[in-house]
């Protein structure tokens, strides 16, 4: 929590975060969460029947002034979770001076979508809700700042550079929310986070809400929020019941044609493959698009796109726009853009690079099975990441099955499983069998073993930890 002059102090705050952290009843509606009359009505035109978990959870205790660590996925509802307390206070007299409510957010593409959900909960209100973010010009936001909206949603370097400006105030703030909290950690933001918390009166409600509670978000808890009421809403979503999860062994070299045969075989609705790197990201879209424009349908280069860092600001929300209105049917992201995707027809996720980090992970298939659908993730491994396989694992406590389509069984050196029953799922457009399309499948290559450097095999680990493709 913070001290009389701003900064931070040690004292009444958790040091194990997510020790003893309780999971929330489920409540069978919003009329028992103590929204007002107003907001059940802003619920009702939003289509909101019953509350999640998350928002079971949270929204009684933020309409209470409480601080709260929430442990939770993306796809759960959290954005409504914290959008409709915040509502609820702007609705009742408050500081001058400023906006009243602050969300911090990863990335732009964040930024967007948590304002959208304001401004769609707040229709027909007189509480208006900017959103700050890099990549735009930021004359337009100075004039949106200049007619004093009671909520702003940002990225915290843009944030900073407005307080720095003179163009945002925090005197005002009554309530402050970090949403995935653990990646904007990730990506370099604490420095300015703390800064932004500074600077806000210390009798500041705040919200964190992280999928993740690694040591640094344990930390910034433990500085920045007041007694906070630890709750995990993630038990059991690691390993989401909606989200089948497979895994392919697979030679680096053949990765794309291994693409292209699953995108064929499974025919998502829409699907997001993530790579790497920005390069790798050009690379993968390019050649999708260039062979899908030379096949039979025309159309099918124009459902393919790809988004990075390294675009515009005007590319990336024109993509996204795009993504959510279906027109494009498989977007190549890397993972500090995938992140922010929120698109609730995404089917299939392709990890064609397994992530570095295990969290990227979780953070990857997460934009599947959103709000209870189900969906389907796929990981492309090589001989040499074994290893990281198992590492993903665990983390998830979960086994993945393995995955097969003919003609890409390299490096398998166990004992042949049975084949993998495809059955459709949620609606999802699915592929005629391999059989039906009369065509011959290319012939097997012979079983490569992997390098005695991959990090296979005896000697890495407790035994049933092993990987061996």
């Amino acid at each position: 929590m913070d001290n009389g002059s701003g900064h931070p102090t040690e004292s009444g705050a958790p040091t194990g975060v997510m020790e003893g952290a309780v999971a929330p009843q489920v409540a069978g509606s919003f009329h028992t969460l103590g929204l007002s009359a107003a907001t059940l009505a802003a619920v009702d035109r939003a289509g909101y029947t019953t509350p999640t978990p998350v928002q079971a959870g949270l929204i009684p205790r933020a309409l209470a002034g409480i601080d709260v660590l929430g442990q939770a996925r993306t796809g759960t509802g959290k954005t409504a979770a914290f959008v409709l307390p915040i509502l609820e206070k702007m609705m009742h007299p408050g500081r001058p001076g400023g906006p009243r409510a602050i969300v911090l957010v990863p990335t732009r593409e964040l930024a967007v979508q948590v304002k959208d959900e304001f401004e769609k909960l707040a229709h027909g209100t007189k509480i208006h809700c900017v959103a700050v973010y890099g990549g735009k010009p930021i004359k337009g936001q100075i004039d949106k700042l200049a007619k004093h909206p009671a909520v702003v949603v940002g990225t915290p370097g843009r944030v900073l550079d407005h307080m720095g400006r003179g163009t945002l105030t925090f005197g005002a703030i009554e309530m402050v929310t970090l949403d995935e909290a653990d990646r904007m950690l990730d990506i370099g933001f604490r420095p300015d986070i703390e800064k932004i918390l500074r600077r806000c009166p210390d009798s500041r409600q705040t919200l964190l809400l992280s999928a993740t509670v690694p040591p640094p978000v344990q930390k910034l808890a433990t500085r920045y929020m007041r007694d906070p009421e630890i709750m995990d809403f993630s038990v059991n979503e690691l390993a989401v019941e909606t989200i089948e999860q497979r895994y392919f062994t697979v030679d680096p070299t053949r990765k794309f044609d291994l693409l292209e045969r699953l995108l064929d075989r499974e025919q998502p609705l829409q699907a997001i493959v993530f790579c790497r790197t920005k390069r790798g990201t050009d690379k993968i879209y390019e050649k999708l698009a260039r062979r899908r424009s030379r096949s039979r349908d025309h159309g099918a280069a124009e459902e393919v796109a790809c988004i990075h860092g390294d675009l515009s600001q005007s590319i990336r929300d024109r993509v996204m726009r795009e993504f959510r209105e279906g027109s494009v049917r498989i977007l190549v992201a890397t993972d500090v853009v995938g992140r922010g995707i929120d698109v609730s027809s995404v089917s299939h996720i392709v990890n064609y690079d397994i992530p570095e980090f295990c969290d990227d992970y979780v953070h990857r298939v997460g934009r599947t099975g959103r709000m209870g659908r189900e969906g389907i993730a796929f990981t492309f491994v090589s001989p040499e990441e074994g290893p990281q396989l198992t590492r993903i694992e665990i983390r998830i406590e979960r086994l993945l099955k393995r995955d097969e389509i003919e003609g890409f069984e390299a490096f398998d050196r166990r004992p042949k499983p049975a084949p993998v029953e495809h059955v459709p799922t949620g609606g999802f457009q699915r592929a005629a069998a391999a059989a039906a399309a009369g065509e011959a499948a290319p012939e097997a290559e012979e079983p490569k073993r992997p390098p005695a450097s991959s990090g296979l095999g005896k000697g890495r680990g407790p035994k049933r930890h092993r990987r061996a493709l």
